[in-house]
């Protein structure tokens, strides 16, 4: 009876033990036969690939990448003054209509240094464009050189020289032409004879002296009772308080003078308000003006006219045109910019032409909005 037990018991421990080594080798065998699938550990360990990553991760730094190339910057010349203030409205404007990202920065005091600082951060930040309305043409165009080889969009506003460098410059009008027709009407106002002096925002300004040039060599051959009785233009750095004090010592080393010009919104708004102050009329004030500003010297005539084209259609333009060539489009004459005066430009060398002036006068300056 011991005996047979213990046979039996032997036997169940063999048996046992056969089926214990039987799953041992099995597990082994399907470890040495790895599934295909199965990656080795150094693979698995790398990182994820473009392809690897979930659709909507895989195209977000798509996304924001085009968000940052639509992103069209204006550096206007100046901060805090209608004139610019109202090209602000053109700019946002422009982002509305077209759903992109456009806004309108300045410095302090219309600092050249400082536009060239605000590009150069433009530059950085990688924007699709930069727009500039320049102080100092020649001192912008190594930053401007610089955006254009990172690949940015570049168009200037009153400064056609800098047409070789940016993609497109764009002007209202031919400014001699501009130049002309102000001082043109400044003779008439005087007579066509007399002594006057005026200003310029700047001697850097491009369009201020383009005017200034163009005007001034028409009345020397056109009315030769005219004298312009200072060596070069005054400057007021488009500041009010600067024109104003330099409108008094014009006033008091000349008091014979017949005309005064301004070629910035800061001159004829002092310039008419010192001979408003000391109730004179007999000196003729023609000047670049908004009617916001202007309208109540106009209305009282102290200004004899102003002149000027909207700087927030100006705005939108330089915007649109940006936008264009971010989309691979050329402009060439003809092309209608969607603006009133602008509908159908002229382009010559990079230069954008439009035919935007505006005359302002006593009777019509109501009617236009900014």
């Amino acid at each position: 009876m011991v005996k047979r037990y213990r046979k039996t018991k032997l036997a169940i421990a063999l048996m046992v033990v056969a089926a214990l080594f039987i799953v041992m080798t099995g597990c082994g065998g399907t470890q040495n036969a790895a599934p295909e699938t199965q990656k080795p550990a150094a693979e698995a360990a790398k990182p994820a690939t473009e392809a690897d990553k979930p659709a909507t991760e895989a195209a977000k730094p798509a996304a924001e990448q085009k968000a940052k190339n639509n992103k069209i910057v204006m550096v206007a010349k100046m901060e805090g003054i209608a004139w610019f203030d109202d090209m602000r409205t053109g700019v946002e404007k422009f982002g509305k209509d077209y759903k992109v990202d456009a806004t309108q920065i300045a410095p302090e005091g219309g600092d050249p240094a400082k536009q060239v600082q605000m590009c150069e951060d433009l530059i950085a930040q990688g924007v699709g464009a930069i727009l500039v309305v320049p102080n100092d043409p020649k001192s912008m165009e190594p930053v401007l050189k610089k955006a254009k080889d990172k690949g940015i969009v570049v168009v200037s506003h009153e400064a056609e020289l800098l047409a070789p460098i940016v993609d497109y410059d764009v002007e209202a009008f031919k400014n001699e032409d501009f130049g002309v027709l102000m001082f043109d009407t400044l003779a008439k106002a005087m007579n066509y004879e007399g002594k006057f002096t005026g200003f310029v925002g700047s001697l850097t300004m491009q369009t201020h002296m383009q005017w200034f040039n163009a005007g001034l060599d028409y009345v020397k051959q056109k009315y030769p009772k005219m004298e312009f009785v200072s060596k070069q233009p005054y400057e007021d750095n488009n500041e009010e308080k600067t024109a104003y004090a330099k409108v008094q010592e014009i006033l008091k080393a000349y008091p014979d003078l017949k005309g005064l010009f301004g070629t910035s919104i800061a001159s004829g708004c002092m310039e008419s308000l010192a001979l408003k102050e000391k109730n004179n009329r007999n000196i003729k004030v023609v000047a670049l003006a908004l009617p916001s500003s202007d309208g109540p010297y106009l209305k009282d005539g102290w200004l004899y006219q102003g002149q000027c084209w909207r700087p927030a259609d100006a705005g939108y333009v330089s915007a649109l045109v940006a936008y264009k060539v971010l989309n691979g489009e050329k402009i060439e004459s003809g092309t209608d910019l969607k603006v009133k005066g602008y509908e159908k430009v002229e382009v010559k060398n990079k230069v954008i032409y439009g035919n935007a002036p505006l005359v302002l006068t006593k009777d019509n300056y109501t009617q236009f909005p900014f």
